[in-house]
């Protein structure tokens, strides 16, 4: 099943909310490729264990799971996170997208491909729903964490 929603960066009819430029969004992003763990609840380690020209791929420790993963990216436009198919996980993507629509309009498209089925049964489908909502809880936070990197503080 695949879902995705968008989220604001930057209001140009809001004063009191701070103006991210492009660059540190993306700087921001980085971040979460480098060092997913602020990003992560749960995740106790993030270790690049290779890097090639185009992706990178990583090992990400949650303590009672470990997942790798293929980062690919395209400098100050999109990140895509690959979880390779293991016996701890069935695998699924997640793609990060910088959007602006208008200059200085930034959003974050965040698209989620997931083992899921595509026309859950009812009980399935609350499952999803609460799935849904964390993984939007998540990539508020992870607008917050940038927002803060941005600020010059710390990730945490």
């Amino acid at each position: 099943m695949n879902f995705e929603h968008l989220i604001q960066i930057n209001d140009l009819h809001n004063p009191l909310v701070e103006t991210l430029s492009r660059d540190q969004v993306w700087q921001g992003l980085l971040h979460r490729v480098e060092d997913a763990t602020p990003f992560l609840p749960g995740l106790e380690s993030c270790t690049v264990i290779e890097r090639h020209a185009d992706h990178l791929l990583r090992r990400l420790d949650f303590g009672a799971a470990v997942i790798h993963d293929r980062v690919t990216l395209q400098a100050n436009h999109w990140v895509r996170f690959d979880i390779l198919p293991s016996a701890q996980h069935a695998g699924g993507s997640l793609t990060i997208t910088i959007e602006e629509p208008e200059p200085a309009a930034l959003f974050l498209r965040f698209a989620y491909t997931t083992t899921f089925a595509s026309d859950p049964n009812s009980e399935e489908r609350a499952y999803i729903d609460y799935i849904k909502s964390a993984y939007h809880q998540s990539d508020l936070d992870c607008v917050r964490i940038i927002r803060t990197l941005a600020a010059g503080g710390s990730r945490q």
